[in-house]
């Protein structure tokens, strides 16, 4: 008898442990993982947000840099930490939708290891080309491009330029030749000076370049203008219908969390996001501050996965 009140007692405490846990979480300090450098974007998006969050959840939020492969050492780190709230993922669009495009096998899967919390922020990409270059538009662009293919060619310095700009071959049956470099700084220093054609790119990396007339903005990837670059036109406007493109980041835990955290956790973004103090330190920076329900950001991770698996498969862009 005594044998079974304890085998009930501790079921009992198992059906009841997920609840109290969450009653009483956050207790202790919680850890953000960054994938990349400290200093990049998705560095400072992580310390612009966690900066108010933590006020928000009455405990310190650690940032913690884990860069490497693309941010495979940080994502497959998360998957398989506790998932108690107390390890979270800084996950951009990388990680979550362009490596399953394009690697053969990941230590991690973005749709079954990964419990959604909030999308974080968002930013466009830009279209340049060099100023000194005789080309004032899209359309002017893809003409000169068939008509010199030996400089038909772009800069990238990740896999999310690369496919993007595939993307761009594909929606206009153009053959722009791929120009690797080391980061997106030197991608537009070879644009800028001629050494390539043209370049789509974050707008950090390439701000200065067109603001000292060094780099002339064709056309951006967003659905609509963006305030920051009213005069540019969108790729739709400019004749290219059907490639929207906004990178992203966002805020995921280790599947398994339990529904509560999640909830609290997307609560805490969504009331941080909306500070005025935060969105003026994310336009700062060139990005747009958006929050949605865990369940928005599920569907929008498969959604740019399954379109990156497309236009990776076409362009045969692939990564052992």
């Amino acid at each position: 008898m005594m044998m079974r009140r304890a085998i009930l007692g501790l079921g009992a405490a198992l059906l009841l442990g997920a609840p109290a846990v969450a009653e009483t979480w956050p207790n202790k300090p919680i850890r953000l993982v960054v994938g990349y450098s400290a200093g990049g974007g998705n560095d400072l998006i992580a310390r612009i947000v966690a900066a108010r969050l933590q006020e928000k959840l009455g405990q310190p939020i650690v940032v913690d840099n884990k860069p490497g492969a693309q941010s495979i050492v940080a994502a497959e780190l998360v998957a398989k930490a506790q998932p108690d709230g107390y390890t979270l993922l800084v996950a951009p669009s990388g990680p979550m939708t362009i490596n399953p495009a394009v690697y053969a096998k990941l230590p991690y899967d973005p749709a079954k290891d990964f419990a959604p919390i909030s999308l974080l922020a968002e930013f466009p990409l830009l279209l340049v080309v060099g100023a000194e270059q005789p080309i004032k538009s899209v359309r002017e662009l893809i003409d000169y491009g068939r008509a010199h293919p030996d400089k038909a060619n772009y800069a990238s310095s990740a896999t999310p330029f690369q496919l993007a700009a595939e993307l761009f071959n594909q929606r206009t049956g153009s053959k722009f030749q791929h120009i690797p470099y080391k980061g997106s700084g030197d991608a537009a220093q070879a644009v800028a000076s001629g050494q390539v054609l043209m370049t789509i790119a974050d707008t950090g990396p390439i701000a200065g370049l067109l603001s000292a007339g060094k780099l002339r903005a064709l056309a951006i990837t967003t659905e609509k203008r963006d305030p920051a670059f009213p005069d540019v036109p969108t790729l739709a406007e400019a004749g290219v219908p059907n490639m929207a493109i906004s990178l992203w980041t966002g805020l995921v835990a280790p599947a398994g969390t339990p529904p509560e955290i999640v909830a609290r956790l997307n609560r805490a973004v969504v009331e941080t996001l909306a500070m005025a103090e935060v969105r003026t330190a994310l336009d700062k920076i060139a990005v747009t501050p958006r929050s949605t329900t865990p369940e928005q950001y599920r569907v929008l991770i498969a959604r740019d996965a399954a379109r990156w698996k497309t236009v990776a498969t076409a362009a045969n862009i692939k990564v052992e």
